[in-house]
């Protein structure tokens, strides 16, 4: 089985990217430091200056990304002075300007956001994830992350009407219309661009982390096995182990040396991969894995593989 690699580097990604080559990533997916948030974490960047704090980081990325490669971009404006602040809608125009194509906007619906009351406005529940490419034409996997029709088929398709089995036209003549029998037979369908995502609760020592999950769904829709995937401002390394659990290769950045190292240890476990033989697995006397392929453990265990280790201890002794 072919060896996964993933980078942590630490430094700017401003800088560290002068050190990969034209068109070497097919991914992006990231969540930059939100302006004038988190100032005791990353300095806080000043709503008026964010875009001019950006263009340039955004510059290399462009020039890093393959022709048919996708960048999402996981960001959301913050209030000030009793209104939303306009630096996300400088920042896409800017973009474009820059050669960016903005080709379509995801909502991330927080499902367990943050309770609590505001005098002038209601919880935050949801954030953008913008989708740029470089080109019109990128790779695209819409079958990787399809989800079930839903029991409201059943129902539904069970008996159609005439109408139904034909294509039926928007009654305002809009251009829109559908044929509801194309559904039949379905088990599968493609998703909105809206995305249900639980935040991330248990504590990973980082100020602001998302979801392994949604870097994970734009992984499966945008890139196939050993592409590489880029997270410029990486944090606790929650897109580079959504990457490498889907055997993809990643490079991690942050400008904090303590989150590149708990970047490290989060993926320490996943740089091992599992051989197709036994033989292949050193054992100390206690009969657990010390080895794997000839390389030394870290010691850092994921839940699976005790679960294996368990598993094999009780068949040894059943034998």
């Amino acid at each position: 089985m072919k060896q996964i690699e993933i980078k942590i580097e630490h430094g700017d990604c401003l800088d560290i990217l002068k050190q990969y080559p034209d068109n070497y990533f097919q991914l992006i997916v990231t969540s930059p430091p939100y302006a004038d948030s988190r100032s005791k974490t990353y300095g806080g960047v000043k709503p008026d200056d964010y875009v001019d704090w950006f263009l340039p980081r955004a510059k290399e990325f462009l020039r890093v990304l393959k022709p048919n490669g996708t960048f999402i971009l996981n960001i959301k404006e913050k209030a000030v002075n009793g209104e939303r602040h306009t630096y996300v809608m400088e920042l896409i125009l800017a973009l474009r300007k820059q050669g960016w194509l903005w080709t379509e906007e995801f909502i991330w619906h927080k499902k367990n956001c943050f309770p609590g009351k505001w005098p002038n406005r209601f919880r935050d529940a949801w954030e953008r994830c913008l989708q740029f490419n470089k080109t019109r034409k990128f790779n695209m996997y819409q079958e990787e992350v399809m989800v079930p029709m839903g029991d409201w088929a059943k129902t539904r398709l069970k008996n159609l009407s005439e109408t139904d089995q034909t294509r039926d036209e928007s009654n305002v003549s809009s251009g829109f219309g559908k044929n509801i029998s194309n559904w039949q037979g379905r088990d599968m369908a493609y998703p909105t661009n809206v995305l249900h995502f639980a935040t991330e609760c248990n504590n990973k020592k980082h100020s602001a982390v998302f979801p392994q999950a949604l870097p994970e769904w734009f992984v499966r829709l945008f890139t196939q096995k050993d592409d590489w995937v880029l997270d410029p401002f990486s944090g606790s390394g929650t897109t580079v182990e959504a990457a490498q659990s889907l055997n993809r290769n990643s490079v991690g950045i942050d400008i904090h040396p303590e989150y590149c190292q708990l970047a490290r240890e989060r993926t320490a476990v996943h740089q091992y991969r599992l051989c197709e033989e036994e033989t292949d697995y050193a054992t100390d006397n206690s009969g657990n894995n010390n080895r794997v392929c000839g390389k030394k453990h870290t010691g850092i265990s994921s839940q699976q593989d005790r679960k294996t280790r368990k598993a094999r201890t009780k068949s040894r002794t059943q034998t």
